[in-house]
């Protein structure tokens, strides 16, 4: 709370993070408890997919490259120039092959730790699955939430191009060092009742 106001869901106007006119505000009261709980956790989201699904969770890498900054992100320590991994996936229901969330993020390869960085680069592992089993200890910190336009999006969902995605931003601190910058989204409609 801040201010006597919930911030995790308040958008932060950050110039770096390409936010869309699309995008805007989210009312808390609005949303499901699982979709206000996919919103702020410090956990894996995959493993609270599975759960509330049913079913195992994969990734399916859409795109994987090593780019160089455009501009600097602040917001991870980066500057323009600096070399990260643009990576964007899908978590897919392995057995009713329904995309639930796709996720683009930003990895800084040399601030990560060399058996973090095979898992990532050589498996579809998803995130959250390579922290637990190499216990690694991550902190997120969230930067943005909100709603935007599905656009481009909408046919990982099977939706319409003007409905709603939900997202959030966070950046994943580890050793003291951040080191990814990840946002998440999932159609507004998902994750609306218990199953």
């Amino acid at each position: 709370m801040m201010n006597g106001k919930t911030a995790f869901l308040t958008p932060i106007p950050q110039k770096n993070l390409s936010i869309s006119p699309q995008r805007s505000y989210i009312e808390p009261s609005l949303l499901s408890t699982f979709q206000r709980i996919l919103l702020t956790t410090n956990g894996t989201i995959t493993d609270m997919i599975e759960a509330y699904a049913g079913e195992q969770i994969k990734l399916v890498k859409l795109s994987e490259e090593i780019i160089s900054l455009k501009h600097d992100i602040p917001e991870m320590q980066l500057k323009q120039g600096d070399e990260v991994v643009e990576r964007k996936i899908l978590l897919r229901g392995s057995i009713s092959q329904r995309n639930y969330v796709y996720a683009d993020s930003l990895l800084v390869l040399n601030r990560l730790e060399e058996s973090v960085k095979e898992e990532l680069l050589n498996t579809k592992k998803p995130i959250g699955k390579v922290w637990v089993e190499q216990k690694i200890a991550i902190f997120k910190e969230n930067v943005d939430s909100g709603r935007e336009s599905a656009n481009d999006l909408a046919n990982y969902f099977n939706i319409k191009p003007q409905e709603n995605l939900i997202f959030r931003t966070y950046c994943v601190i580890s050793n003291k060092k951040y080191t990814m910058m990840i946002t998440e989204k999932f159609p507004e409609s998902y994750f609306q009742k218990v199953v």
